[in-house]
């Protein structure tokens, strides 16, 4: 039998539940463009005083390309005069309590003109040749490329035209170059011969200088490998004047030391105290044409790191030969590159930051590395794009290491140029945070001198958050809203059971494709691959989990029925099945179970150990170890104990689950979307409708003695109490409405001092409100419209007139109703159908703006009389603005480098973004306008107001 009630605060508590207080880094920040560094001190005040107003907690500068035209404003990146306004910047940013980040770079990867040929990145190359007993070489060992550039724009120059090196070259913002290979040999590595009978020479120093071989086999068939490493030529993309020049090697210690040698001396004599730390950017060396897959002394470095010489099986590495000593030598060059970017470039940045006395974030993704260890080094791992299992791997870094904050480059490219609303971003961000992601950054917001055109100047990538943008009246009630759930989320500490073992041992020993992969989460590497198939359906089932790697594993221990590592509790490990798994990571695995630990196993156990050093040994020792688990058939599952704890084996996830006693959170089973921390000992959990459909249901939490729950809504800052109903079991289940895509954060306290949630009557009566509207535009262009009085709420681009279809910005719909009745508690307005966003008035006062992507907002009923006046004020899209003025030739694509890129290939025209064929898209208000009350006695009857 059910017992319901509407769960109240006793007499005694001591507290009214209040949000958590707010700081800068819970505010969200903005990745701040700096174009052509062509920044000065009132208009950085004026941006800076315009962002902290709209609710932004921070900026990451992140200088780029310049302005054509606006040469004269331009800052060469790291000057004296580019220091002064980066003090300047701190000082204002100091004073508006807003946060700085500054990207160790212009645009991205890191590299400049400082940048000398051997620190840049490189390329490896093979040529073979073939000699029989008695032959000589008639051609010379030597390995010509020949020119290659590719450029950010749609010029191309001629090679012969560019100099050598290419930061002496004077029109560098213009050119946009991307990538860039001067013609001519490259320098030879090694030339190792290998015989029919298994032999190898090393016949490097046998080669002259002008590539003649001196050397000629005595007996049997050879096969020569030349190796030659030359510049791979990427160049610093999106690069700010100042910062162009070559891409760093990131696989050289020397490389970075060097790099960031120049930071320090720009920095000499400066007060750089307020600056909270130092930015990467996305690896990106890879999108590119040949790889960035070499470094100066590699062969020593491997044979230090792997024990044998890797000259002697250059075969295998380039794809020949034994297809299993292909994958072992694969697996050995792939981590050992994997080590360099990690101890030489990771680790020396951090070195240098805690120098400078500032923290790291970083996007680690794109690397040809465990991207869970890079993400580990650093204090902030930052995560992009729109995939839920991407951000976890940024997510499960943070939370497997002990970090408090987890970033977002967010909303890149929702949609094609000035299409996407705030109620998109909205959506986006929410998925961001069921990733774990607790600091959102957006991407971005370009600084704009006040005398700049409309519409500014703009950064290449979508989605602007720009003060010309019209949606910017309401860009603070979205501000807001991510305030408040990061305000919850950067507490405590992540409520998850399952940590995941990344499966990137496989990986590295994959062959075919190039020589390394690069690693952005599931997509480029994991698609269809039981790694990928056990997290989505863990995910979608509401198993809560972290990915892990093998290096932070050896960090895990086992303690009180829990496996710890970075302060954080999980209760079980799950290893998806995987072929390759070596001794270290077994014994560490074994280790945990003896102590206690359950290990679970999807499919199959692993088979054998990678690489090939030694291999036929730790083969034999990794028999050894798994020899020691003996397997017994349970119902749906294999087991075998292990000390104090056991192995689990099946195929059947949900027999696993089982098996390991896990339970799904409630909220998954719903269809609802969840994250959950503890937070002071007590569970938090955000909550998210993801579907299109509102939400209306019981979802039963943990019971635990004392405990109430309270609903915190982030999106208008109420506290209440929800209703809650018990079952003969004790279970405590809290009844949940949410419209689409809307979200709740459900706390647990020992203190419910607040007022009762007030659930939506289905039995009261809407009333349309569809009589006469006014409508008068307030601000935007190309030109104002004429004031307009029309019989219903429609779209203004529905309307008569070019004015009104071309127009973007700001217009106030208005209309005056009676009502009849006004014993109403409160009463539900919904705005119906309406693009982009808005903010209400009903009798004078401000009820507040709404974002989408639904549109309805609750009026207390002491503010609605007998004669009322409701206004809307709906900001639109920038779109149909700027489709006038590519209609009409209007300039506004001002920009060096890329100027302007699209998203979709048929908003091309001459290879640049171009709107001029869009038809205009809906903007304004357009209904139905629906008014529903709730009344003391939900039966009542409503009668129908009188509309004006």
């Amino acid at each position: 039998m059910l017992a319901m009630s509407t769960a109240m605060a006793s007499t005694n508590v001591h507290a009214q539940p209040k949000w958590p207080s707010v700081t800068n880094e819970t505010r969200p920040w903005t990745r701040w463009w700096w174009l052509g560094s062509a920044v000065d001190p009132n208009g950085i005040t004026q941006n800076l005083e315009a962002y902290r107003k709209a609710g932004l907690g921070g900026v990451e500068i992140t200088p780029i390309y310049g302005i054509q035209g606006q040469e004269h404003r331009h800052i060469d990146f790291l000057t004296p005069s580019w220091m002064k306004i980066l003090g300047h910047t701190l000082s204002e940013s100091k004073r508006l309590d807003m946060g700085v980040d500054l990207a160790n770079a212009t645009g991205w990867p890191f590299g400049g003109p400082w940048v000398k040929d051997e620190d840049a990145s490189r390329s490896v190359y093979m040529k073979k040749f073939r000699l029989e007993a008695g032959q000589t070489l008639k051609e010379p060992v030597s390995f010509r490329r020949d020119a290659w550039i590719r450029t950010a724009n749609t010029r191309q120059p001629r090679i012969a035209d560019l100099r050598q090196p290419v930061a002496a070259n004077q029109n560098l913002q213009a050119l946009a170059l991307d990538q860039i290979q001067f013609p001519g040999n490259i320098p030879l590595e090694t030339l190792m011969a290998y015989g029919d009978n298994g032999a190898s020479i090393d016949l490097t120093s046998r080669v002259k200088a002008d590539g003649t071989l001196d050397w000629s086999p005595t007996s049997g068939t050879w096969q020569l490998y030349a190796v030659f490493s030359g510049l791979h030529g990427k160049m610093v993309e999106r690069a700010a004047p100042g910062g162009e020049g070559y891409a760093i090697d990131h696989f050289s210690q020397r490389a970075a030391r060097n790099y960031f040698k120049k930071f320090d001396t720009a920095f000499a004599g400066h007060d750089l105290s307020h600056l909270r730390g130092f930015f990467n950017d996305s690896y990106e060396v890879d999108d590119a044409r040949g790889q960035s897959n070499w470094t100066w002394g590699f062969f020593d470095f491997f044979q230090k790191s792997r024990g044998y010489d890797l000259r002697k099986h250059l075969p295998a590495l380039f794809g020949e030969g034994d297809s299993l000593i292909q994958q072992r030598i694969l697996f050995d060059y792939r981590s050992v590159i994997d080590e360099m970017i990690l101890h030489n470039f990771t680790e020396e940045w951090k070195r240098w930051g805690q120098q400078q006395g500032k923290i790291l974030r970083n996007q680690s993704h794109g690397s040809p590395a465990n991207t869970l260890d890079l993400y580990a080094v650093v204090d902030i791992p930052e995560t992009e794009g729109t995939e839920p299992m991407r951000f976890r791997f940024a997510s499960s870094a943070s939370h497997v290491t002990g970090k408090r904050l987890v970033s977002a480059e967010a909303a890149t490219w929702l949609d094609e140029h000035f299409l996407s609303s705030l109620g998109d971003v909205k959506k986006s961000v929410d998925k961001y945070f069921l990733g774990g992601v607790n600091h959102i950054v957006y991407h971005g917001t370009a600084y704009s001198p006040k005398d700049a055109p409309w519409p500014g100047w703009l950064f290449y990538a979508a989605v602007h958050f720009q003060p010309v943008n019209p949606q910017w009246q309401d860009f603070s009630a979205l501000n807001n809203y991510v305030t408040r759930v990061q305000s919850f989320l950067q507490q405590g500490r992540p409520d998850n059971d399952v940590l995941v073992y990344y499966p990137i041992t496989d990986r590295y020993a994959t062959r075919g494709g190039p020589l390394l992969q690069h690693f952005d989460g599931m997509e480029r590497n994991f698609t269809g691959t039981p790694f990928e198939k056990v997290s989505e359906w863990m995910y979608e089932h509401g198993y809560h989990f972290d990915f892990f790697s093998e290096r932070q594993l050896q960090q895990f221990r086992y303690a009180d029925g829990r496996i710890r590592t970075g302060g954080n509790d999980y209760r079980t490990i799950l290893i998806p099945s995987v072929q390759l798994m070596d001794i270290p990571t077994l014994e560490a695995l074994m280790r945990l179970s003896e102590a206690g630990a359950s290990v679970m196993v999807y499919g199959n156990m692993p088979t054998d150990v990678p690489g090939l050093h030694q291999f036929k040994e730790r083969r034999t020792r990794f028999d050894g170890i798994l020899s020691t688990l003996s397997f017994t058939d349970k119902t749906g599952w294999m087991e075998a104990k292990h000390g104090k704890g056991r192995w689990i084996v099946s195929s059947d996830m949900s027999a696993l689950m089982q098996a390991a006693g896990l339970k799904a959170a409630s909220f998954e089973a719903s269809g609802l979307g969840s994250i959950s921390r503890m937070i002071d000992g007590k569970a938090v959990h955000f909550v998210v409708n993801r579907s299109d459909k509102p939400f209306d249901g019981w979802v039963t939490l943990p019971s635990e003695a004392g405990i109430s729950w309270l609903f915190f809504d982030p999106m208008t800052g109420n506290i209440t109490v929800p209703a809650t109903r018990n079952d003969v079991s004790g279970n405590i289940s809290i009844r949940i409405t949410l419209d689409p895509h809307a979200s709740i954060i459900i706390k647990a306290s020992n203190d419910a001092k607040a007022k009762p949630h007030h659930y939506d009557d289905p039995e009261a009566k809407a009333i349309t409100l569809d009589g006469k509207w006014s409508l008068r535009f307030t601000e935007g262009g190309p030109e104002m419209p004429s004031d307009q009085t029309i019989d219903r709420p429609r779209y203004w681009t529905s309307l008569e007139g070019s004015a009104l279809q071309n127009f973007s910005g700001r217009a106030t719909y208005t209309t005056r109703f009676k009502l009849n009745d006004l014993t109403a508690r409160r009463w539900t307005l919904d705005l119906g159908k309406l693009s982009a966003t808005a903010s209400v008035r009903i009798n004078g006062t401000d009820l507040g703006s709404l974002v989408g992507p639904t549109f309805r907002i609750n009026i207390p009923g002491h503010l609605l009389r007998a004669e009322n006046v409701l206004e809307v004020s709906v900001s639109s899209l920038m779109a149909n603005r700027i489709a006038d003025m590519d209609r009409k030739g209007i300039p506004w694509k001002i920009f060096y480098n890329i100027n302007m890129s699209a998203r979709r290939k048929e908003n091309l025209k001459n290879g640049v973004f171009d709107a001029g064929a869009w038809a205009p898209l809906p903007s304004g208000l357009a209904g139905p306008v629906v008014l529903k009350g709730h009344f003391p006695n939900p039966k009542k009857a409503i009668k129908t107001p009188k509309v004006q």
